[in-house]
């Protein structure tokens, strides 16, 4: 905790990126530093994925040190900067940031439901800033919807497309943000022609949220692919079988000059391999659910995996 107390004001202070007497490391070699400072931003699922890169590259011979700063507006320029060295993100959601950070908030976006287009973009705009990404791997979380088992059985529902051929009135407990955003009521009423008549400003995938789903008061709630808490609450995902959701694969994202060379890159590709959404759905239970430590949650599993001895 004191180094983290100490390093904090230093990235506060690099909010802009490399200074002009740093900006020749955007375009240096990818580095392969032994000494490797991995990122989290501050929630379960950030957290088992920096545990899951620092146990795989300990192994590997890398000396790694675990940061947590829960602010990207830090995080990221602490990233180009070298501060931090490798950061679990999310394709579209970090390609919209990076793209609104260059090109301003009123910039089209760059994320999209386009896994390749998506990576495409996160690339370019990334390299601009000293900034690796690295390949996705399966493991998928974007924002998805759920209604209950009961509902979902009774109406024959497995997809969204279901729910709007179904021409049920639909209440959804959201974010208030979500009676605006496209990926959110706008876009189920576009892409479905789901008619949902009104947003229970709950909050995304929250406690109160999933009960008043469960209890019959709304009967969708917006949460993500990896909420681990469904089954408790008796709620079920529909598939987005029309792809209405932006392409949020994790990807590691790496400081060119300190950790863009092979060996990362070799190392945490073998993570790719096998993490699936379900995977880290479940991973994301064992510590929330079941309050386990998120590094002997992440040990747990690369060692049943064969990847660490």
């Amino acid at each position: 905790m004191p180094a983290l107390l100490l390093l904090l004001p230093a990235l506060a202070a690099c909010s802009t990126g490399p200074s002009l007497e740093n900006r020749g490391q955007v375009t240096a070699p990818p580095g392969d530093s032994r000494h490797l400072t991995i990122g989290s931003a501050g929630f379960t699922e950030s957290d088992l994925l920096a545990q899951m890169y620092a146990l795989l590259l300990n192994q590997a011979g890398y000396r790694t040190t675990l940061l947590t700063v829960a602010n990207r507006e830090l995080y990221e320029p602490a990233l180009e900067s070298g501060q931090i060295d490798v950061v679990p993100e999310y394709a579209a959601t970090f390609a919209d940031w990076l793209n609104a950070k260059t090109h301003g908030t009123d910039a089209p976006p760059a994320g999209s439901p386009d896994l390749g287009a998506t990576m495409r973009a996160l690339r370019g705009l990334a390299a601009q800033r000293g900034l690796t990404v690295l390949d996705p791997g399966r493991a998928v979380d974007q924002n998805a919807f759920a209604v209950s088992r009961s509902y979902a059985r009774q109406h024959r529902l497995k997809t969204l497309g279901d729910l709007g051929a179904s021409g049920l009135k639909v209440r959804l407990a959201a974010g208030d943000e979500c009676v605006r955003r496209p990926y959110c009521a706008p876009g189920l009423r576009k892409t479905y022609g789901i008619d949902v008549t009104g947003v229970d400003p709950k909050g995304v995938g929250t406690t109160q949220a999933k009960q008043a789903v469960r209890s019959g008061r709304d009967q969708m709630v917006l949460t993500t692919t990896t909420d681990a808490t469904l089954d408790a609450f008796g709620l079920v995902l529909l598939a987005d079988d029309r792809h209405l959701q932006n392409a949020d694969y994790i990807v590691p994202v790496v400081n060119r000059a300190r950790a863009g060379g092979s060996g990362v890159t070799k190392v945490l590709g073998r993570l790719n391999d096998v993490l699936t959404t379900a995977d880290l759905a479940a991973l994301n239970q064992r510590v929330d659910s079941w309050r386990r430590l998120p590094s002997d949650v992440a040990r747990t599993y690369l060692k049943d995996k064969g990847l660490l001895k």
